[in-house]
Formats: structure tokens, sequence, C-alpha cells
């Protein structure tokens, strides 16, 4: 079974929202890195040395490959991502190899058989 890895910036009120997504959709887990920090075409304002923008989170969702593009599109519908600026990003990359999924493999394979 072939992986790929989603990556996600969201602004932190998004982050359950594209949780429940993604999960809906196939994917069987989530790791999330909070209080991450970017830029985009424009740099953040600041006030007195302190940055004004929106938290953001890191979301990874390791993901059967024949869902990838599937995930991906529907957590940046609802995420907004196309429509407003600056509200996030996600792409996705291939595993080469994965470690301690055995699991989420058995129960992919009995949920994709008919699919595949």
């Amino acid at each position: 079974m072939h992986f790929k890895l989603i990556i996600a910036f969201v602004e932190d009120d998004k982050t359950d929202i594209v949780l429940d997504t993604a999960r809906k959709n196939g994917a069987k887990g989530a790791t999330v890195i909070n209080n991450a920090r970017g830029e985009g075409l424009k740099q953040s304002k600041t006030f007195f040395g302190l940055t004004l923008e929106t938290q953001r989170d890191v979301l990874l969702f390791l993901v059967e490959e024949h869902l990838s593009r599937h995930i991906l599109e529907t957590i940046a519908k609802v995420a907004q991502f196309d429509c407003t600026p600056g509200t996030g990003i996600a792409f996705q990359l291939d595993v080469e190899d994965a470690i301690g999924v055995m699991r989420q493999v058995e129960e992919l394979t009995h949920e994709l058989e008919d699919k595949l």
C-alpha cells in the first residue's frame, strides 16, 4: 500500500473543521502542531516588534494514495484556501516508506478492496 503525506497550514479556528473533513473523507488520523507562524505575499504587520497575525496550526495526514487528492480538495474547500487570501495552504508529498501503520493498512484494505 502506498501513502501520501498531506500537510496543511490552517488558521487555528479552522483546525477542527479540517480534521473532521479529512476523517470523513478517509483519513485515519492526524498530527497537529500548534503555534506555527508564516508569511504569504504580504509581510505581517507589527506593533512594537510583535507580529499581528492569526495563529496557525500545521496538520499532518498520512493517507492512502487513492484517497489523497480527494481529501486535499475537500479540506481546501471547507477551509476556503482559494477564496480568502491568507487562510492557509495544503499540499501532498509522496511517502517512500512508513512504519507503525499496520492497523491503518488493515482497515484501509477492507475499505478500498472494492474500489481498487
